[in-house]
């Protein structure tokens, strides 16, 4: 029985179908939900990283980094996703289901990974990107990482199957133009 589920989640427009399949299963096991958000340059439309420390580097004239616009824009971007976890929390809530909601910075597999494992989850739900090949080995899969490093129970949502991705990015045979077929 799974009375403690992991829903992975972002901020991107497949969240919430990823918080409906957890929360479904979670009223059928009887479970209570944490909800997790991994602040992570991965995701789209974050800002991107600054490493720390780098206010103290020397920059050479004309090429400082404006730190306080990239922090207000990091800010920002954390409250909104943030505020999103809430309002997930709150949907649960709104269904007798019991959630807590949490909010950390790194790498998302390892911190899923790590999250999991300190909280004593019986199954992660999870979503997928719909990568393989080459974006897979060089962009990473998150959903994999989780599959080979973690103790419990994945579940994973397929939110984008691999060959919607390959048909969106241009590379599936029958939709790009730029592919010749050979007799």
């Amino acid at each position: 029985m799974f009375s403690k589920i992991l829903v992975s989640v972002d901020h991107s427009e497949n969240s919430q179908m990823i918080f409906q399949a957890a929360l479904e299963f979670a009223t059928a096991q009887h479970a209570q939900l944490l909800l997790l958000h991994v602040l992570s340059s991965e995701e789209e439309g974050s800002p991107l990283p600054i490493p720390r420390g780098i206010e103290s580097m020397y920059w050479a004239a004309g090429s400082e980094l404006d730190l306080v616009a990239w922090q207000q824009q990091w800010k920002a971007y954390e409250a909104d996703c943030l505020e999103a976890l809430k309002a997930l929390a709150n949907q649960a809530a709104a269904q007798n289901i019991s959630a807590e909601f949490r909010q950390v910075n790194g790498s998302p597999g390892r911190c899923i990974c790590q999250v999991a494992e300190e909280w004593g989850a019986h199954l992660i739900v999870m979503g997928n990107r719909g990568r393989s090949g080459l974006s897979e080995l060089l962009l990473g899969s998150v959903s994999n990482y989780v599959l080979h490093h973690t103790s419990c129970n994945v579940l994973v949502v397929k939110t984008v199957s691999v060959k919607e991705n390959r048909a969106k990015l241009g590379r599936d045979r029958a939709t790009s133009p730029d592919v010749a077929e050979t007799p």
